[in-house]
């Protein structure tokens, strides 16, 4: 080393994220101690947010091969799913947790632009974008302010973007007041093999930045992704980077021009860790080395120190390896969109990241060392069922009798913000740039976007709900996978791939590294059942807060980002009811289980119960049927039980075109428990009365379970033959309760 720098102690690494053991590692692999700059590096990249430290050994038991994937699991920036006609989908989700619950705005605006950046590294157009949102109780400020600023960041990013916001979940419950989640999904196509890898081939090619300038935002973002929230994270705000969209547009079109040129080797984004990451990372897969001169990299601020540089998380900037000798075109492209482009370094075959500042060599890594499958650490935490787990009730068995009458409960529970419509929130979104998006005005149970130029369309979706995996890790992440997939199938599509962001609590409470191995197991079991690779994704741990008197932890939540493809649009298949008169059914076996429903929840008060009823062959074989009966053009629509049970299933079937229903319960069930239970594997489906006796022939064939709740009707609801009202007046309370809590 050839730059005096002070010498950091253990404390030190402590201070930055480090373990005192995984210092003297670091001591090890250097074969002396690290000045500060490498500990710097060392700390973010061997943070969980970049090396799934604890998390990996559980992650490589999912099915991460096969199918339709073109790319191995973590092999690239996304997943990369083949759906025909020479055309590929690179689709991901990330979180931004932590910076949201911070600074909402801005932490969920750039968790939309990383996202959308980690899809056209790839060679890929975004053409869509979901999300998955979770926040505390309706009722508080805080709450309110967090809601209104993330909903503001995702679109406002996502408008100026002119990417589509097609689909996504809202969740609301007290286990998120500190801890807020916040995961963003991007789907994009590219043509097979024009793809791009993120790689750094050759010795001697040049290494470019381009895009934004590099300021201050953002330095150990990682780290801070990477440690519990308190009472004092505010002041961690730095951390918090800072979005320009606009900017994001243009390195969109000039990346994807760029491409085109043939110049480029190699590019990846700058997201956790920045220019650590990406050059550690693209040398690492390529097994080679960098220098890079630090004073070269265009900055926002005089006099930036070399581990700001390198820690910087500013937005909208990427790293590309050029061949030699092309760097002309790749100069001429990012000049046309009035970007950056400047040459910061070289290729090298020696394996290490050499970053120097003003010519002095300021660090020296191996960069194998610092990334996942090389040096980094890898460790399998302990694991404790949690006490609560044994000793949840199970309200079939022993439950509080049905004490109001049934219209009563069912006002009450459909003001719940759970089951209410996002109107408000969507609203706020552009779902229609581009013209691609197909479900807008008639909604499926899946987000749907057509491929122009083909008959073919893609169904994606957004699903977990965490009070099932709380009450079981393993059946609950079953749940989460299986009810995507079930999405999917509703809408008239094939589910072909997932993508999961996994939300988890602290790795080293062994009650939540209990919950996280079992979800893990669960997803990796429902995924292989339906034939649904993992493509890759994110783990957020850590989504727990703490305080001076107690601890605060979420509750496990695995969402699920799931893929399908629907093979001609002929086959789009929506939840809304289409004609008076047809025949409303119940499909699946329905043991009228409330357990864990949002009926047990707000009418009964009883917090936690046991997962409700759920049996994967069930649900493979209904998923079956319901494909089959898709392209047999026998049903009028289709949409999945999920939260409030069968009524609230029929209220969102009826809304969209206000035709209302007249329903009887199953006389072998409680009638709350038939209308409000939210066991799984079952599917309300509307048909023409003459395609009737055809439904229940093949259903009776296949021995699945149905039952004839009832007809459409032109707007009045009854239940029961008990007079529910007219249609009309839910849509008005359905699309205006959301609003409502929130200006309350």
């Amino acid at each position: 080393m050839t730059a005096v720098q002070t010498i950091p102690t253990v404390e030190t690494a402590q201070k930055l994220g480090l373990r005192p053991e995984e210092y003297d590692s670091i001591c090890e692999i250097l074969g002396r101690r690290p000045n500060f700059t490498e500990l710097s590096i060392y700390s973010v990249m061997w943070s969980e947010h970049c090396s799934y430290k604890n998390s990996i050994k559980h992650l490589k038991t999912l099915p991460r091969e096969g199918g339709k994937l073109l790319v191995s699991a973590g092999e690239e920036n996304a997943g990369l799913v083949d759906i025909g006609d020479g055309w590929a989908c690179a689709f991901k989700i990330e979180s931004h947790n932590h910076p949201s619950a911070i600074e909402p705005y801005q932490g969920a605006a750039t968790g939309v632009g990383g996202i959308h950046r980690d899809i056209f590294t790839m060679g890929a157009r975004p053409i869509a974008a979901l999300n998955s949102l979770r926040f505390g109780k309706i009722t508080e400020s805080r709450t309110k302010h967090l809601v209104k600023g993330v909903v503001k960041g995702i679109g406002d990013y996502g408008n100026c973007l002119g990417i589509p916001t097609i689909g996504g979940e809202v969740y609301f419950h007290e286990c998120y007041n500190q801890n807020i989640l916040v995961n963003a999904m991007s789907v994009g196509v590219v043509k097979v093999g024009e793809t791009v890898s993120a790689t750094a081939e050759g010795p001697g090619n040049p290494v470019f930045i381009v895009g934004s300038a590099t300021g201050k935002d953002g330095i150990h973002g990682a780290t801070f992704a990477s440690a519990d929230l308190t009472e004092d994270s505010a002041e961690d705000l730095p951390s918090v980077q800072v979005g320009d969209p606009f900017q994001e547009k243009l390195l969109l079109e000039a990346s994807l021009e760029a491409i085109k040129t043939g110049a480029i080797v190699g590019m990846q984004d700058m997201g956790a860790a920045g220019i650590t990451c990406s050059t550690s990372e693209m040398s690492a897969k390529a097994g080679t080395g960098m220098r890079i001169d630090l004073d070269k990299v265009p900055t926002r601020q005089e006099n930036m120190e070399p581990f700001e540089i390198l820690l910087s998380e500013s937005q909208e900037r990427m790293l590309i390896v050029a061949h030699v000798g092309q760097e002309h075109l790749l100069e001429e492209v990012f000049d046309k969109w009035d970007l950056q482009c400047e040459q910061i370094g070289t290729v090298t075959d020696d394996g290490r990241l050499k970053f120097y500042n003003r010519g002095e060599l300021v660090a020296d890594v191996d960069a194998h060392s610092l990334v996942l499958g090389g040096g980094a650490p890898v460790y399998d935490r302990e694991k404790k069922e949690p006490g609560y787990y044994r000793a949840l009730i199970d309200l079939n068995e022993d439950s509080p009798t049905q004490s109001r009458d049934l219209l009563a409960i069912a006002k009450e529970l459909m003001q719940s913000p759970n089951l209410v419509s996002r109107r408000w929130i969507y609203e706020q979104y552009d779902s229609m740039v581009r013209t691609n998006t197909v479900t807008t005005n008639d909604p499926a149970d899946a987000a749907i976007i057509r491929l122009k130029g083909t008959k073919k369309a893609l169904a994606t979706s957004t699903d977990c709900n965490s009070v099932y995996v709380h009450a079981d890790p393993y059946v609950g992440a079953m749940i989460a996978v299986s009810e995507a997939a079930r999405n999917i199938v509703c809408s008239g599509g094939v589910p072909v791939a997932v993508t999961n962001c996994l939300n988890f609590g602290n790795p080293y409470n062994p009650e939540a590294f209990w919950q996280f191995a079992n979800a893990v197991k669960g997803m990796g079991d429902a995924c292989r059942s339906l034939e649904t690779p993992v493509t890759g994704g994110n783990v957020s741990f850590y989504n727990q807060s703490v305080f001076e008197d107690r601890t605060e932890p979420v509750y496990p939540t695995p969402t699920i980002g799931m893929l399908g493809i629907i093979e001609d649009v002929a086959l789009i298949t929506t939840l809304s009811f289409k004609e008076v008169g047809n025949q409303i059914i119940s499909i699946g076996l329905d043991l009228g289980d409330i357990n864990s429903s949002e009926y047990s929840q707000r009418i009964l008060s009883v917090a936690e119960s046991k997962v409700p009823y759920f049996n994967m062959q069930e649900e493979i074989k209904l998923q079956q049927v319901v494909s089959r009966l898709i392209k047999g053009k026998v049903l009028q629509s289709a949409h999945d039980v999920s939260e409030g049970g069968i009524f609230a299933t029929c209220l969102e079937g009826g809304m969209p075109h206000e035709l209302g229903f007249e329903i009887e319960t199953d006389p072998n069930l409680r009638a709350d428990r038939h209308l409000f239970g939210e066991g799984q594997s079952r599917v309300v489906v509307t048909i023409k009365p003459d395609r009737a006796s055809e439904l229940k022939d093949i259903l009776t064939a296949e021995n699945i379970p149905f039952i004839v709740l009832g007809t459409v009707t032109e707007g009045p609801i009854r239940v029961n033959m008990l007079d529910f009202g007219d249609i009309c007046d839910w849509k008005t309370e359905y699309d205006t309760a959301l609003e409502n809590y929130l200006e309350k």
